[in-house]
């Protein structure tokens, strides 16, 4: 069987029992912290993979990286993958539930980019913007790159606007290339 497809259906079953036990944002932040502790640490992968590795220390392993105090649904679905030796798809599992919650809560994902930090007022601003324009909750993250001179880059579901000196200051000199 397909690893997307597997990871998929465990994420709607955990999604499905998180809802009517009503947890289902505290599980949300569980995923995302988990998705999140793959990502920063490659090793975790191959150790929850690695056969040789008794369950209840892949167990420990994985509450660990959920983090500090893990719901109880949260404990009782990683048992369950582990006893039903799924471990292997579990970094998909927690991906597809973060996915799975985003769309099910109208969630999209921010991003604005800028060379200085910029105010809580105007992070506020850009996100309430693109809040009206989508219809949805947005999860807005800030980065500070000074590289783009100043300025800023917006990104959102599939959208992109790039209102850097950067930006500006490469088509002025491809339009004086031509």
């Amino acid at each position: 069987m397909d690893i997307g497809l597997i990871s998929v259906r465990y994420a709607r079953a955990l999604f499905k029992s998180a809802a009517d036990a009503k947890i289902e944002d505290a599980v949300y932040a569980e995923m995302q912290q988990l998705a999140k502790s793959y990502a920063d640490v490659p090793q975790l992968r191959s150790t929850i993979d690695n056969p040789m590795l008794p369950k209840a220390q892949k167990e420990a392993l994985l509450l660990t990286a959920v983090g500090s105090e893990p719901t109880g649904l949260t404990k009782t679905f990683i048992g369950f993958v582990l006893k039903e030796n799924r471990e292997n798809v579990m970094q998909f599992i927690a991906n597809s539930y973060v996915t799975l919650y985003r769309q099910e809560k109208n969630i999209i994902r921010g991003r604005l980019t800028t060379a200085a930090r910029v105010s809580p007022d105007t992070e506020q601003k850009m996100r309430q913007m693109v809040e009206s324009k989508t219809n949805g909750t947005v999860e807005f993250e800030t980065e500070v790159n000074p590289d783009i001179i100043g300025g800023f880059v917006l990104e959102y579901d599939t959208y992109r606007m790039d209102a850097s000196v950067k930006s500006k200051l490469n088509s002025i000199l491809n339009t004086l290339k031509k």
